[in-house]
């Protein structure tokens, strides 16, 4: 569950009011019943570091993955999960920590980013998008919680994505249209791609 709060642009995000997640009420006991459980998924480790899942994989079960596999009481376990929907293709499988979501070298858009984070706190997303600008709000979502930005069906480019923290810092680059990949960034507020340039964001890599 994200919400969504009424920011625009840069030094907008970074004045989100971050919050402690609200507690959820235990759900009642179930009696009389057996219980289903998924086993965790496994995904496959790349040379860099990073991490894909298969195409049925959800964020959410590829964030707790992470940081099952990472282990909580470490501070490797501060996870980010995401995947792109890309123009002519739709949505790829969901890679985590410094994985490529989107493509290179074939011309296609990035059109929508969903993104989960575990172990930096509550944080928010937005897109800029073609013959739009900065989304009118950026998506909030606590420790653990999927936000996504950009559009579906649209056939409308994301130009460049804004992701904020609430605790420490976050990293990433972007692969833009006749540019190819952009300098790494790192702050608690990172913009990724360019804005007012009429370019394409064709790829991203996020990690913690």
């Amino acid at each position: 569950m994200y919400k969504r709060a009424s920011l625009v642009g840069a030094a907008a995000l970074t004045a989100v009011a971050f919050t402690a997640p609200v507690a959820q009420a235990a759900e009642p006991a179930q009696t009389g019943t057996t219980a289903i459980t998924r086993a965790m998924p496994d995904g496959e480790l790349q040379a860099d570091g990073s991490t894909r899942y298969g195409q049925g994989v959800s964020l959410a079960e590829a964030i707790k993955a992470e940081r099952a596999r990472l282990g909580k009481s470490t501070a490797a376990a501060r996870s980010v999960c995401y995947r792109a929907h890309v123009a002519g293709l739709g949505w790829q499988a969901v890679v985590c920590n410094g994985g490529t979501a989107g493509t290179e070298g074939q011309s296609r858009a990035m059109e929508a980013l969903e993104v989960a984070v575990g172990g930096a706190g509550e944080f928010c997303v937005n897109a800029h998008l073609r013959n739009i600008g900065w989304q009118a709000e950026a998506y909030c979502a606590n420790d653990g919680g999927t936000v996504r930005v950009g559009t579906v069906g649209q056939a409308r480019p994301m130009e460049a994505v804004m992701i904020g923290v609430s605790s420490g810092a976050v990293k990433g680059r972007a692969h833009v249209q006749n540019i190819g990949w952009l300098a790494p960034q790192d702050d608690a507020v990172i913009t990724l791609g360019t804005t007012a340039q009429t370019r394409n964001l064709e790829a991203v890599r996020i990690w913690l």
